[in-house]
């Protein structure tokens, strides 16, 4: 099984962060390359639709509003990966700063460890980066 996390700080409130992107639904709202999500299920599946019309069916696995995180596993998705889950974190830290990780456990599949890590890594690093921007900080 092949893992990878990637975190970044933001100049905003962990509320804040967490406010924009707590809801299992909302990852077009800060995910550039996520044009479309669908809630199905009482709000436990997304379907999402990505920039290049592929669909990716998520079930969200544990939520915790309190402690700002929730756990996701893919159901469906043009990843060359199996048993797929992920994690999304904010932390508050000093002087009223969030700390954001995105993590991720899967297993490669017709593809290298090293690749499989490499596109999880690049878009839990970009999607981070996008997260920042949306918030201005």
């Amino acid at each position: 099984m092949a893992k990878t996390t990637a975190g970044i700080d933001i100049a905003v409130t962990p509320d804040r962060v967490w406010q924009l992107m707590g809801g299992f639904g909302s990852l077009p709202d800060w995910l550039p390359y996520i044009a479309d999500s669908t809630l199905s299920e009482g709000g436990r599946v997304r379907s999402l639709t990505n920039e290049e019309g592929d669909v990716i069916v998520e079930r969200l696995e544990a939520f915790d509003n309190e402690a700002r995180t929730y756990t996701y596993s893919i159901l469906q998705a043009p990843f060359p990966v199996t048993a797929y889950r992920s994690t999304l974190t904010v932390k508050e830290v000093a002087g009223a700063r969030s700390r954001v990780e995105w993590s991720g456990t899967f297993t490669p599949a017709g593809t290298s460890q090293e690749e499989a890590v490499t596109l999880f890594h690049d878009i839990y690093t970009q999607g981070l980066a996008a997260l920042k921007s949306t918030l201005g900080a």
